[in-house]
């Protein structure tokens, strides 16, 4: 099973999505940025790597927010989802097509990757973090 890092970034009651590049599985649905742990790494260490490098961004890990386990045809994943914070960086779309800032209201209005679908569907009713 491959062990993948997502990061939910907040700011200013909106939450950062990013595009899939073309060419890439699932490409041009929408996700929540992150990826793939490498060596040793904490999945907290490795979602600040995967942001600074896709996304020119600083952010901070908070806390860990759903665990979701999904089987793609070629592929078993555990994708864990962390609350972030955004510490600098306006974001460029690096390892990305594009990125958006999005309110809550806005969640549905993105086809998103398979396995990050739950995440969305907590988030919209959830009130702790998007208002």
């Amino acid at each position: 099973m491959l062990v993948v890092a997502a990061a939910i970034i907040l700011n200013d009651d909106k939450v950062l999505i990013a595009q899939r590049k073309a060419g890439t599985n699932m490409a041009f649905r929408w996700e929540f940025p992150g990826g793939k742990l490498e060596g040793s790494e904490t999945p907290e260490q490795a979602l600040v790597r995967e942001i600074k490098e896709e996304l020119d961004m600083v952010i901070e890990p908070i806390e860990i927010y759903k665990a979701v386990r999904h089987k793609y045809l070629d592929k078993d994943i555990l994708l864990l989802a962390y609350i972030c914070r955004l510490i600098d960086g306006r974001g460029k779309a690096i390892e990305c097509n594009d990125f958006r800032w999005i309110a809550k209201e806005q969640l549905d209005q993105f086809e998103y990757t398979l396995a990050d679908v739950d995440i969305v569907d907590k988030l919209k009713n959830d009130n702790r973090y998007l208002n």
